[in-house]
C-alpha cells in the first residue's frame, strides 16, 4: 500500500472517530489474479459516507487521464471501470490526489466527487490543482491529512447555514 492510500485510509478514520460517525475506511489487499477497482473503500450505514476512493499521488500541477490512469487486459479504462463500479454498488465516488511538490514544497491533497471527474474527462485532458481547489481540500497534518468535510467548500457553508451551525 502507498504511503497517500494510508494516510487517506487513516484520515477518513480520524474524521469519523472526530465527528463521533458511525464508518470505516480500509485498503483492500491488491491481488496478482484479482480486480482491484477502486484502493479505498468506506462502509456506513449512513449513504453519505458509504464511499469509494481512488488513490493518486503525483509530482506536478496536472493529474492526466492519459497518463495517470490505466486500461485493463479488455481495454477498459479505469476511469470507466470505476464508475461502473459506482453505479453498481451505490457508493459515492471520490479521486483522491496528492500533489508533490518536491523539495522546499509543501504536498497538497484534494478530493474530488467522481460525477465531477467524468465531466472534467469530457471537457479536457486532466485535471489542475486550481480546478481541484473548487473541491475538496484536505489539511495538513502532523503524520498526513486531516478531513474537515465531504462537501465542496461552498455546499459546506450552505449545510451550515440550513442547520444553523
Amino acid at each position: 500500500m502507498s504511503d497517500f492510500e494510508r494516510d487517506i485510509v487513516h484520515c477518513l478514520n480520524n474524521f469519523f472517530a472526530d465527528q463521533n460517525l458511525k464508518g470505516y475506511a480500509y485498503r483492500l489487499k491488491q491481488s496478482k489474479y484479482n480486480t482491484q477497482y477502486v484502493d479505498v473503500l468506506v462502509d456506513s450505514l449512513d449513504p453519505r459516507y458509504y464511499l469509494t476512493i481512488e488513490c493518486k499521488s503525483i509530482k506536478g500541477k496536472k493529474i492526466y487521464f492519459s497518463q495517470h490512469f490505466h486500461e485493463d487486459k479488455y481495454n477498459v479504462h479505469q476511469i470507466d471501470a470505476i464508475w461502473d463500479f459506482i453505479k453498481k454498488t451505490g457508493r459515492r465516488g471520490f479521486l483522491a490526489v496528492e500533489f508533490r511538490g518536491g523539495k522546499g514544497s509543501c504536498n497538497r491533497a484534494f478530493l474530488m466527487s467522481w460525477p465531477d471527474i467524468m465531466k472534467l474527462r469530457e471537457e479536457s485532458a486532466g485535471i489542475s490543482v486550481d480546478d481541484f481547489c473548487e473541491g475538496i481540500e484536505l489539511e495538513r497534518s502532523s503524520g498526513g491529512y486531516r478531513l474537515l468535510s465531504l462537501y465542496p467548500k461552498e455546499l459546506d457553508s450552505l449545510l451550515q447555514k440550513d442547520t444553523g451551525e
